[in-house]
């Protein structure tokens, strides 16, 4: 095959999978995306698998030795396959059931510093602040939930050495008056209080307000994470694959609306915004 021909095929292959991954970003599902694309299913699954590997791989690398002030941390749930009263044990030990994506966001630069996937327990709290803890270089003060697995495992791998906060909602009657209302209406916050855990943090900067937001940029850009709908995940491995694409998109190729840049320029991770072609061209170069 001629060079030039050889280098068509490269530049149109490089454009479809681009045009694939902005859909999956965007918070299209992969059946959604194959009809926007024409481009087969198994196709896209694979691209899928593929670059969310590698996405992730450079991540874990690329994110560290931060000089940050404030992180804020959360949790979002979603499930694979069933919900986790619906599955066995075997199809447990699988990777089916209830899927949480632990989160910790830079408040000034809005950098997806980290995050976790796994359950809600101490185990995923430890090794979500392990890996934290090893991407940051400086003192800093931290806000999360109320969840009490949070202490333990921030006092494990950082000890006195930060400024750990917890805010903690105070919640009333679901807003519903029918059962069904409130069956699927959210309880109603009606007050809050902070609890200092170690050091001295400042008390104008305990919030999650902003790793809450970025929780909902995350349902709205991935389709699997939609509630009351058939969009789940149905593998636990594509479902990481999916994470890994999102936080890549989101800290290198997406301008935030009130930094105007990146929070990966933001951070002196790099000096331009990344488009999609360069973000795949980048990612796989480096693996």
């Amino acid at each position: 095959m001629p060079w030039n021909t050889c280098r068509f095929n490269k530049l149109r292959d490089l454009r479809g999978s681009a045009q694939v991954l902005r859909c999956l970003v965007e918070g299209n599902s992969i059946r959604s995306t194959v009809r926007i694309t024409g481009v087969a299913k198994n196709t896209v699954v694979k691209l899928l698998c593929d670059l969310g590997c590698a996405c992730a791989a450079f991540q874990h690398n690329k994110v560290r030795g931060l000089r940050i002030c404030r992180i804020q941390c959360d949790e979002i749930w979603s499930f694979g396959y069933a919900k986790q009263k619906n599955v066995s044990e075997e199809q447990m030990n699988a990777g089916a059931g209830d899927v949480w994506t632990w989160t910790a966001l830079e408040a000034d630069t809005k950098l997806m510093v980290s995050y976790m996937l796994g359950d809600r327990g101490i185990h995923t709290a430890m090794a979500f602040m392990k890996d934290l803890a090893e991407r940051i270089s400086n003192r800093f003060q931290m806000t999360t939930d109320s969840h009490r697995v949070y202490v333990d495992a921030v006092e494990e791998h950082f000890g006195a050495d930060i400024y750990h906060a917890m805010l903690v909602k105070i919640y009333g009657a679901s807003s519903g008056s029918s059962e069904t209302e409130m069956r699927y209406s959210p309880a109603t916050c009606i007050g809050c209080r902070t609890a200092t855990i170690a050091g001295n943090p400042n008390p104008k900067h305990i919030s999650t307000l902003l790793v809450e937001r970025q929780n909902l940029n995350m349902s709205m850009g991935m389709r699997r994470f939609t509630r009351l709908a058939n969009a789940f995940s149905k593998k636990l491995q594509n479902h990481a694959h999916a994470v890994a694409i999102y936080f890549m998109y989101y800290n290198f190729c997406r301008v935030h609306q009130a930094l105007h840049v990146t929070p990966a320029m933001e951070s002196g991770l790099t000096d331009h915004v990344w488009s999609i072609e360069k973000m795949i061209q980048t990612v796989e170069n480096s693996n």
